[in-house]
């Protein structure tokens, strides 16, 4: 059984920097596609980055490019989200996710697509 623990979120000013992780257990390897979403109140989660080691690809919302990186340390079974340069509309509940990769399964970036979540942290740039 897969369980995804998220950490690392808090409260900064804009232009600071958080970085997430989320340890994962229940699976070992680059099999699985890792991801991060993100929810703020009254809008729907969205995709924020995800990589999916076994077929090198990394993915990243425009929203996000040259702000954020996702990075994985497959012997801790843990994913990073590199967020710097943080602004306001970056203020949400963030999410981990993973599904069990594959052709598709490891470039989709819908969050129906992800069967195991995290618990969520929260983000609030102010």
């Amino acid at each position: 059984h897969v369980q995804l623990v998220e950490s690392g979120g808090g409260s900064v000013q804009a232009g600071g920097s958080l970085r997430l992780s989320c340890a994962a257990s229940g699976y070992k390897g680059n099999n699985y596609c890792m991801g991060w979403f993100r929810q703020a109140p009254g809008k729907e989660r969205e995709g924020v980055a995800h990589n999916y080691a076994r077929d090198d690809i990394t993915y990243y919302a425009d929203s996000v490019k040259g702000r954020f990186t996702v990075s994985r340390d497959n012997s801790k079974n843990t994913l990073y989200l590199q967020m710097n340069n943080l602004q306001p509309e970056d203020t949400a509940m963030h999410y981990c996710a993973a599904n069990h990769g594959g052709p598709y399964l490891g470039r989709t970036s819908r969050a129906a697509d992800f069967d195991y979540w995290g618990q969520g942290t929260q983000v609030t740039v102010s």
